[in-house]
């Protein structure tokens, strides 16, 4: 209880932005759309975006002290979002409703990533990729193995960082390339 306001104190005013800065740059990295053959496509990058930020909210809840932290990464992700949609011609009306429809999205899919990732197998994993990454309810089996491979190598890699750090902003992803080398 007492080290949060240590952690707090410390946090830098960037610090959401620099962390969901992170998961944006991570998501927008090539090799995703050339190795991993997600669609370079709004939905694509919109998964990907998804993808990294529920690693990160899963870290973030796993620990009290950061709990907060993940809540303002989550609300800076829906300010993001928001942003977007304007910034692509929504109009005013349809905002809240399109809205609505990405929490949807994205509550099923850190539902289902979450639950996927705690089983601790890449059988639970990879139908939840294939379904939600590459839109189909087979998939292509042998990318959505080796994104399963990548999400619990960086999930791992995500629990294995250090709260302090986090809480400054400082934290990483595995490079994704040298994960589909190998899966």
């Amino acid at each position: 209880m007492m080290i949060w306001p240590l952690l707090r104190r410390n946090q830098r005013p960037d610090t959401i932005s620099t962390l969901y800065g992170t998961i944006v740059a991570q998501a927008r990295l090539p090799c995703f759309y050339r190795d991993y053959a997600v669609a370079d496509s709004l939905s694509g990058r919109f998964d990907l975006i998804v993808l990294h930020l529920a690693l990160a909210l899963e870290r973030f809840s796993a620990d009290s002290v950061l709990r907060d932290l993940g809540q303002r990464l989550f609300d800076r992700f829906c300010r993001d979002m928001d942003d977007n949609l304007r910034e692509m011609g929504v109009g005013d009306l349809r905002v809240p409703k399109e809205m609505r429809r990405i929490g949807d999205a994205f509550y099923g899919r850190f539902r289902a990533y979450r639950a996927a990732l705690n089983a601790g197998r890449d059988q639970e994993l990879i139908p939840v990729i294939a379904r939600n990454v590459y839109g189909a309810a087979a998939g292509p089996q042998a990318v959505a193995r080796c994104l399963a491979a990548y999400m619990q190598q960086a999930a791992s890699a995500l629990r294995a960082q250090e709260a302090k750090a986090l809480a400054c902003g400082a934290f990483y992803f595995l490079d994704p390339a040298a994960i589909a080398k190998v899966a």
